[in-house]
């Protein structure tokens, strides 16, 4: 058996290929005229944040302001922006914080957002940049009609400390046309309140190769590229070759020929599903299911003899990465099978 000298479960990383990754999405980009914003929730790594900032990002995205004090306190400070409704009088004075330091901008869907924003920077000396968030058909948060976007963004404008910047939205996936018609509706209402419309924001890994097929959008935002997963394989975006993390368990029985247990359960590999069958790929073991988690046990079963005996390490690409790099404080980093070094991950478990 070959067995790396790392103890496990642990999260592994190939900077080989997340380099890659990085390198020809963002050449996609520069060929079709679109600036790229990623995502740093996948990788939440400050050093990886910088090499994607040096290849070409305009910046980065957050999802929360702990995410953003964690990347500018690794030295990824750049053009943020956090794609997050923000309530409350502490996190707001965080942002205000983080905006006099570097150029950041928001997102909000009601009055009630926008006047939390406005009471924070009412008095500051820049107004905070807010895009509006508008739902196009993934039914998760945003405005749902044109008419509503113009009427917040018109709100925005006129609230003390804010300065309307755009629009922005997470595309149901493979409906570009019907929602590249719905942003160019609120923005002709926008526009034909005398507001200008500057940054129309989209995103979404599954549709990456595909983002220029909506010309209205000026930005794309984007997160599990970096990595790739078994989600984006099984949708066509990439291939098993493309998949820079991996997870590293070791076998701890095999209580019977069909059946192995790994010491990697749903505390690492995540319970997300993704309408999959199973809990990740085993690499080299294309006959093995993942068929059970529970928080520290991953069921591994097979309808032939499993192969499997135990202190040997399987690598397992996950369902989907960006849950698995917020489960370890820790991932390795590697250059192919060789051990580059041991990184803290900054932004774990910055939920606030």
């Amino acid at each position: 058996m070959n067995v790396l000298p790392i103890d496990t479960p642990a999260v592994l990383v190939d900077l080989n290929i997340a380099e890659k990754n990085i390198r020809d999405f963002q050449r996609y980009c520069d060929q079709h005229n679109l600036r790229l914003r990623p995502h740093i929730k996948t990788h939440k790594l400050p050093g990886l944040a910088q090499y994607q900032l040096a290849q070409g990002a305009v910046g980065f995205t957050c999802q929360k302001v702990s995410e953003a004090e964690a990347m500018v306190a690794g030295g990824a400070a750049g053009d943020i922006l956090i794609t997050y409704n923000i309530l409350g009088a502490e996190k707001v004075a965080r942002l205000r914080a983080l905006s006099e330091r570097f150029t950041l901008s928001v997102v909000a869907d009601s009055q009630p957002v926008i006047d939390g924003l406005s009471v924070g920077f009412a008095d500051a000396q820049q107004p905070l940049p807010v895009l509006i968030e508008c739902n196009t058909g993934a039914d998760r948060c945003g405005v749902s009609t044109a008419d509503q976007a113009a009427d917040l963004a018109a709100e925005v404008e006129a609230s003390p400390g804010l300065r309307f910047a755009g629009l922005m939205t997470y595309p149901p996936i493979g409906q570009a046309g019907r929602v590249a018609e719905w942003l160019t509706a609120a923005i002709d209402l926008i526009e034909s309140r005398g507001l200008k419309v500057e940054i129309v924001s989209s995103g979404g890994s599954p549709d990456m190769w595909q983002a220029h097929q909506m010309p209205v959008a000026t930005e794309y935002r984007i997160g599990t590229y970096v990595y790739n997963d078994r989600s984006l394989v099984a949708r066509g975006t990439c291939d098993m070759s493309d998949c820079a993390l991996t997870v590293l368990a070791t076998v701890v029985s095999v209580p019977a020929p069909n059946r192995a247990i790994i010491d990697a359960g749903s505390k690492v590999l995540t319970s997300d599903l993704l309408g999959l069958e199973g809990y990740g790929h085993v690499v080299g073991h294309g006959d093995v299911v993942i068929d059970q988690l529970s928080e520290e046990h991953g069921r591994l079963v097979s309808a032939a003899p499993i192969d499997l005996e135990v202190g040997q390490q399987v690598r397992i690409i996950p369902n989907h990465a960006c849950v698995v790099s917020n489960m370890l404080d820790h991932v390795m980093l590697m250059r192919g099978d060789v051990i580059d070094r041991k990184e803290r991950v900054s932004a774990r478990g910055q939920v606030w």
